[in-house]
């Protein structure tokens, strides 16, 4: 079976940067290519190696020839990466957070059209999917939920992507809301977080972090933790190689890394 020819969208970012070291470092898939908004047309190193890919900042003409695209940039950037997936027949791995029901909606009908896969997910921290899956499942059996979620601080949205799958997976599993008490008098406004589904969610932002997770159930008498954290990215990387080398044999649109793990 050929090797996996792989382009990175916002390949000159930490993360794009991450997974270029990764695509280089495993058997069964080469770096073809590279894109980003920040670079003009040439040649750049691949990490620990001699080599050279092209680099872009047009994702549809660095992804002329490619099998898939792997893009954790943001949602304007996943934007981009669907359209050239749509004009270049290439599967998409995106990881991006901030899309809105459109996108979803246009990257099925983009994958559909053009017998292609397209894999969304908002965290590709293998524990970090395992959290959401036992979140859901636990969530029945408790009437409280507080989640906490920290990242560094140069991150655009909050909260992030993963502390609302995990917020939604808790409501989902639960099958109502949970009981968000309000404080009777909130002496600092927005102390008590935001609420989704009865969830109630705090953000930090600081350096030091990359990504942290955890969630509280409460009930009568008893808290149940469940705690994930990614410690750098290097946690991410088993979870792309994983949609990557998925992206070849599947079709359509795939939200969520627990459907490729089988959860």
């Amino acid at each position: 079976m050929p090797d996996i020819k792989v382009v990175v969208n916002g390949a000159l970012g930490k993360m794009g940067q991450e997974v270029l070291n990764t695509v280089c470092k495993t058997d069964g898939m080469v770096p073809f290519g590279a894109a980003d908004i920040a670079s003009s047309d040439g040649l750049i190193k691949v990490p620990d190696g001699p080599d050279e890919i092209s680099i872009s900042n047009d994702i549809i003409k660095a992804s002329d020839g490619a099998d898939t695209i792997v893009d954790f940039t943001n949602a304007e950037g996943a934007r981009n990466v669907i359209s050239a997936a749509s004009k270049n027949k290439v599967n998409c791995v995106i990881g991006s957070t901030g899309l809105l029901s459109d996108d979803f909606d246009n990257a099925e009908r983009v994958a559909k059209e053009n017998n292609i896969s397209i894999i969304i997910a908002p965290n590709f921290a293998m524990g970090g999917v395992l959290m959401t899956y036992l979140v859901k499942s636990a969530a029945k059996f408790f009437d409280y939920a507080d989640l906490t979620e920290v990242h560094h601080e140069a991150k655009i949205d909050a909260p992030s992507g993963t502390a609302l799958s995990i917020a939604q997976a808790a409501r989902d599993g639960k099958g109502s809301d949970f009981q968000a008490p309000m404080a009777e008098k909130e002496l600092i406004h927005g102390t008590r977080g935001g609420d989704q589904g009865g969830v109630v969610i705090h953000s930090g932002r600081m350096p030091g972090r990359v990504a942290h997770h955890e969630m509280v159930f409460g009930s009568l008498g008893q808290t149940l933790t469940i705690r994930h954290d990614s410690i750098n990215r290097e946690s991410f990387m088993p979870g792309v190689v994983m949609a990557i080398k998925a992206s070849s044999g599947l079709k359509g649109l795939t939200v969520g890394l627990d459907k490729i793990m089988g959860l």
